[in-house]
């Protein structure tokens, strides 16, 4: 039987890294993405594109309702899907603060939501990643407060679920990066960036390939025993 893995966002440049290393490890996906044609262009025998829009709490229950139908279930949950949105503190709206929350935070929620039943009957060790920020912790670098909140929250729920579901065997992690190049980098002025990327120790943003290797390092069995950690990557930059 397949192992089937769920990835949010899959459509944009980390959510392809992760979703092609889970298909090189043998799993079914299942990618989740508003653009419709960049999941076309993802499509393959190992891959399953559902265009779902993750502010409708209802889209979300109907994506995991027709999982269980068409799989009996799912082994592994990557939310990956999220964005950073700049306004400037104290200017920011309500509307975008509401935003930033639903896509980062809430809408990994109800995922998790949807997805533990569906895991609770699968053999093996089920595994939830989500992917957090670096932002979350180092305040040296520019993330503006609601998408810091919005990332510490979901290591929070990673936290709870992990202790939730132990011996129901579900380990949930979180995966911290820092500047890693991704359609993302559009968001930020020219100068932002540069001065961001030159704040990492190797002079370089990471790639996505190196943060999907750790997400697939931890849905392999490798990561079994693994649970409620966040992960920070950051090529050393804020050790003291």
């Amino acid at each position: 039987m397949d192992r089937i893995a769920v990835v949010t966002g899959a459509a944009g440049g980390l959510g392809r890294a992760i979703s092609a290393q889970l298909m090189a490890q043998g799993m079914r996906v299942i990618g989740v993405d508003i653009d419709a044609a960049g999941l076309a262009q993802m499509a393959g025998e190992r891959f399953l594109g559902r265009v779902v829009d993750l502010f409708d709490v209802a889209a979300i229950g109907a994506l995991f309702a027709g999982l269980e139908a068409e799989f009996g279930g799912v082994d592994a949950l990557v939310n990956n899907a999220g964005t950073c949105l700049m306004g400037e503190f104290p200017s920011i709206s309500a509307r975008e603060l509401d935003r930033q929350m639903a896509l980062n935070f809430s809408a990994a929620f109800h995922c998790c939501q949807a997805a533990v039943p569906l895991m609770l009957g699968r053999e093996g060790v089920k595994k939830i990643v989500n992917i957090s920020s670096n932002g979350a912790y180092n305040f040296d670098v520019f993330d503006p407060p609601h998408y810091r909140a919005s990332k510490a929250a979901l290591d929070t729920l990673t936290k709870d679920l992990a202790r939730r579901y132990a011996r129901q065997r579900i380990v949930v992690n979180s995966v911290a990066p820092a500047m890693t190049e991704t359609p993302l980098f559009a968001v930020l002025s020219e100068e932002v960036l540069a001065r961001a990327v030159a704040a990492m120790p190797w002079g370089c943003a990471m790639q996505p390939s190196e943060v999907a290797a750790w997400v697939g390092f931890l849905i392999s069995g490798a990561g079994d025993v693994c649970s409620g950690n966040v992960i920070i990557l950051n090529q050393g930059r804020d050790v003291r």
